[in-house]
């Protein structure tokens, strides 16, 4: 059997190949990810370090940061959040600065991004932020963040290490 396609067929085709091409183009920007990457350096390193000027450049303004945690007292489920300029003071008065360097753990993932939205992980050293970060006006902006604190490592594991007589 032999198939024949038409000069519509081909026009179809190639539209398709095109298009596909433009597609991943806008997905894949190497330029992009270094961005979101600074992006997310910029508030994890900035909160590390109380540089509030490095962590309000990587928050849109209208940012909402929010947690669900538990009380330990009725075991139900809270709700936690945080606007920007309370992000912004609590980086100022030194909020981060309290964790140790050895302990400043700041690994970045990209774990989606298509067009001018993305989503980052970090793992930090108590917690696990997802970022929701945004090209806004030509920079890209934290939108939103939603964390988790990481459990505290049992006692028998913070006593493994041997002891001094």
């Amino acid at each position: 059997m032999i198939f024949q396609i038409s000069d519509f067929g081909v026009s179809i085709f190639a539209s398709a190949l095109f298009l596909n091409a433009i597609a991943l183009a806008q997905t894949t920007s190497p330029d992009d990810n270094s961005a979101i990457t600074k992006t997310a350096l910029d508030y994890i390193e900035g909160w590390y370090t109380g540089d509030a000027a490095r962590m309000e450049r990587a928050l849109h303004p209208e940012l909402a940061k929010r947690m669900i945690s538990t009380d330990p007292k009725t075991g139900r489920s809270q709700f936690n959040h945080m606007g920007a300029m309370t992000l912004v003071q609590r980086t100022r008065d030194g909020g981060g600065k309290k964790t140790p360097p050895d302990r400043q753990l700041k690994e970045i993932t990209i774990l989606d991004r298509y067009n001018n939205a993305a989503v980052v992980k970090i793992v930090a050293s108590d917690w696990i932020d997802y970022l929701e970060v945004a090209k806004f006006n030509g920079d890209w902006k934290i939108i939103n963040v939603l964390w988790e604190l990481k459990p505290k490592p049992a006692v028998s594991e913070l006593s493994a290490s041997p002891q001094k007589p």
